[in-house]
């Protein structure tokens, strides 16, 4: 029994529903309620994003950047995780967002939304292991002596992501005891940090939160170009967009947690909430420590450690630096978790060259285990290619992270748009138990549609103006791929009476690893 409370029926109801998708029940179901929501909140990690991009809010509009334009940022993503949670709780599979795209639309529709999401994965994954990096370099390096360069950043990633792989191979056990952990570590450290800035604060002047002034340019220590008021304050909400992702995972990894039908949307939508909450409020505290907001802003990207050691003693200051640099590790961890099982899944289906080793479960760990070291070796990869190649004088890295959240963003945008098409059609005729009602979820993937012509918007600004460019490119190529090559050969996920015929190679897939629950 994996937790208190589910039973040998809850387990064969679980199983069932996979069975009614066409897929057998190779993975371990282990992840709990908490846990699930766990590998969500975990990627998120507001002291991940929230810290590292802390810059794109205080060398923007300044604290109504945090005051103001955290909460506008948090409640456009969870406007998709509400959307999405409908979703989820109807088709609770691994790598949810590729069948959802698939089932409410049809094949090219799962095939686009599986490549948007899987790149936004890989990508992302480099991009929070260099953010820890980044972090590591700025809290301990001038005590490790330990400089910030490529070669010393490369193998930092090899070393980490390796160790984030190794993990996640040895089992979701193991694994979910570290993201439970690291759940519980994040609220402590975003309360640790809030108590630390209040304690440490001259004084708390409140009106800083809600008081506007353009740092764009030079003010803001070239954070962002010079530009109009209202695109500052536009621009800062990439800091709650940006950290306020990743809570797909909590869908990905839907067959590995009991009661996944209730479970995984509710875990959704929770790990965006308290995200967001806890963010705001170590982020709040922290512009009230700030000695002066215009000296803050001039740090640029080093605000937050210049802050530190203007107002904190330096063994406390040393202690939250651990417990965040802990949390982005693990961020890390979880977000292999994500990108593996979006791999499996969409292998599974033929959608990847080399399917059939991708695809391949661990009988003795009962993990994807070909998935977890491709997503992980591939991140490290992209991070080592594109920082040695530059655009219009911008690293490629940062114009490609720039895309990973439009693509990220589109990935859930496409199955959600399919939804309102599809809600009440043979396509979609069933609900899940996590049931909002047609108004509720028709609101919410409008408002979902808006966010995401938002989120392109400020996404293609400079010095990002190059996201746009490989956006359309990755558009244009996938047309290309599709219409060339992979219309005529990817069958997509099992429908109909492929579902009924599948049965046996289902029994004889579960007995290969072990699987006898049900």
């Amino acid at each position: 029994m994996a937790a208190p409370g589910y039973t040998d029926v809850d387990k064969a109801e679980d199983v069932k529903h996979l069975h009614s998708m066409g897929y057998a029940q190779e993975l371990e179901r282990r992840l709990s309620r908490f846990s699930n929501f766990a590998v969500s909140f975990s990627i998120i990690c507001i002291l991940s994003g929230g810290i590292n991009s802390l810059a794109q809010g205080t060398s923007g509009a300044g604290g109504i950047g945090i005051g103001i334009g955290w909460l506008v940022g948090c409640f456009v993503s969870l406007t998709f995780a509400v959307a999405m949670s409908q979703i989820s709780s109807a088709y609770p599979t691994a790598g949810g967002l590729y069948h959802w795209g698939s089932i409410l639309g049809n094949r090219g529709t799962g095939w686009v939304t599986a490549w948007l999401n899987l790149l936004g994965l890989i990508t992302v994954l480099g991009a929070i292991n260099v953010g820890t990096w980044t972090f590591f370099v700025g809290a301990f390096g001038p005590a490790l002596g330990i400089e910030g360069t490529l070669t010393n950043q490369m193998i930092f990633l090899v070393v980490v992501t390796g160790l984030q792989a190794l993990i996640n191979h040895l089992g979701i056990k193991l694994t979910a005891k570290l993201t439970d952990f690291s759940g519980y570590l994040i609220f402590f450290g975003a309360i640790l940090i809030a108590v630390v800035c209040l304690i440490s604060a001259e004084h708390w002047d409140f009106s800083r939160l809600f008081t506007f002034h353009n740092y764009s340019g030079d003010a803001g220590g070239g954070v962002w170009p010079s530009v109009s008021n209202a695109w500052v304050f536009a621009l800062g909400l990439l800091l709650p967009i940006y950290t306020i992702t990743g809570y797909d995972a909590s869908a990905h990894t839907s067959e590995e947690t009991i009661k996944a039908a209730s479970s995984v949307p509710r875990a959704m939508v929770m790990s965006v909430v308290w995200s967001a909450l806890f963010g705001y409020l170590f982020l709040v505290a922290f512009v009230l420590m700030i000695p002066n907001m215009d000296d803050a802003a001039k740090q640029g990207w080093n605000v937050f450690f210049w802050a530190f050691d203007q107002r904190v003693s330096p063994g406390v200051k040393e202690f939250v630096y651990l417990v965040v640099f802990v949390s982005q590790l693990l961020c890390g961890l979880a977000t292999v978790t994500s990108a593996s099982r979006m791999i499996f899944a969409f292998s599974r289906d033929g959608g990847l060259p080399g399917s059939a080793a991708l695809a391949k479960v661990s009988p003795t760990y009962r993990t994807p285990v070909a998935a977890i070291w491709t997503a992980s070796i591939l991140s490290v990869l992209f991070v080592w290619g594109s920082t040695l190649v530059s655009v219009a004088g911008t690293s490629a890295y940062t114009i490609v992270v720039s895309c990973t959240v439009i693509f990220l963003f589109l990935s859930f945008t496409v199955p959600i748009v399919l939804g309102m098409l599809a809600w009440g059609t043979p396509k979609w005729d069933k609900m899940g138990p996590w049931n909002m009602g047609r108004g509720v979820f028709m609101l919410f993937a409008f408002l979902s549609i808006v966010s995401m012509i938002l989120i392109f918007v400020i996404g293609i600004q400079p010095p990002n103006d190059w996201a746009l460019y490989i956006t359309v490119g990755f558009f244009i190529l996938t047309a290309i791929v599709w219409f060339g090559f992979e219309r005529n050969r990817f069958q997509g996920p099992p429908l109909g009476d492929i579902i009924a015929a599948r049965q046996a190679a289902i029994k004889a897939a579960e007995q290969a690893v072990g699987e006898t629950g049900h």
